[in-house]
């Protein structure tokens, strides 16, 4: 018996055929048309699926003019923050028929931007996103250019570019007046790094929200985003108030911190709320089972995601489109309250 011959590579004719579709319309499921039916696309990604069909990507672009490629480039995003906005964005381009290809830099220099840059238009990337949290990155960003359209990511509008972000103000403003609305004289802050654009921001919302209501603005404590810090933190706190002062609230700018802060607290014979009222920033997936729950703010990573997509892809349709703020949510749990007997309440 002659061996078989290889098998004929599957081709979109055999997708419509299984899926009782014209070729059009297997084609414009596979390039992310909206004017399909949800049934019909669904009858055709079912096909797909049990053809095991894979796009010719090469072919489709020379069609097209498009890749359904996006880039993504950012510095260091071992923090939950810009972890979770690389999630976001990646659903999101996916949800939109885009996949999404990733660098990471090491350092935020100008040369090590434009090698970035430069390999997303060699691959042929439809459009970049940039997230530039911190002042190297839109510095770096200042000093390069590119041909692609660029959308930067949480970078405050540092940049001539089109930008989307959480609205860091906002959410401090939350959190302190929270406190403030509790009774609270005044509110302690722990910041971020002061090279971080987010942190600044919150910083800026904090002292905003106790101006509005003429409570004073104690010296910030600078933290580094990670528990450690907000440990140091929370000793130094914890210190100040045995030697007498009235320190009955802290608003961290992040939740990272703000668990180091508790763990301080809790060893130097202080807890929250009843001593001391502790509020976050980011809503991690532990703050519910800390002890005691932390109230924090919680920011939208999948609505970041979703409006950063949609903001690429304005651009590339030529359509000029102007973003709000992405609004943050205050979650209220255990870890605030009023304020302790015998401390000093607002307006006293």
């Amino acid at each position: 018996m002659e061996p078989e011959g290889p098998s004929r590579a599957l081709v979109m004719s055999d997708v419509a055929a299984r899926a009782g579709v014209s070729h059009q319309t297997v084609s414009r499921v596979i390039n992310g048309h909206p004017n399909v039916a949800p049934r019909t696309r669904e009858r055709v990604e079912r096909a797909i699926r049990e053809l095991g069909y894979r796009p010719n990507t090469a072919a489709r672009a020379l069609v097209t003019g498009s890749t359904r490629t996006l880039g993504f480039v950012a510095v260091n995003i071992n923090q939950y923050g810009p972890a979770q906005t690389l999630v976001g964005l990646e659903r999101a381009a996916r949800a939109a028929g885009y996949s999404l290809g990733v660098t990471v830099l090491d350092e935020a220099t100008a040369e090590a931007m434009r090698d970035a840059l430069d390999r997303f238009t060699a691959q042929s990337v439809d459009a970049v996103l940039a997230l530039a949290t911190y002042d190297d990155a839109v510095e770096a960003l200042h000093q390069v250019h590119t041909p692609l359209p660029l959308v930067t990511v949480q970078s405050g509008g540092a940049l001539e570019e089109p930008a989307v972000g959480v609205d860091q103000v906002a959410g401090a403003r939350l959190a302190t007046r929270h406190l403030l609305d509790l009774g609270h004289r005044t509110v302690h802050h722990v910041t971020g790094p002061a090279d971080s654009k987010e942190a600044r921001d919150r910083v800026e919302g904090w002292r905003t929200e106790l101006a509005a209501v003429g409570a004073p603005a104690p010296e910030c404590l600078h933290g580094d985003w990670t528990p450690s810090s907000g440990y140091e933190a929370g000793r130094r706190l914890a210190a100040r108030k045995r030697a007498g002062e009235d320190i009955t609230a802290v608003f961290l700018a992040n939740d990272q911190m703000a668990l180091g802060l508790l763990a301080a607290l809790h060893e130097e014979g202080l807890e929250a709320p009843c001593d001391v009222s502790v509020v976050g920033f980011d809503d991690l997936p532990e703050a519910p089972y800390l002890t005691p729950p932390l109230t924090t703010v919680r920011q939208d990573f999948a609505e970041l995601g979703r409006r950063a997509v949609e903001l690429v892809l304005a651009r590339l349709a030529g359509r000029e489109l102007h973003l709000q703020p992405v609004p943050p949510v205050l979650l209220i749990r255990s870890s605030t309250g009023p304020v302790p007997v015998g401390s000093t309440p607002a307006g006293v």
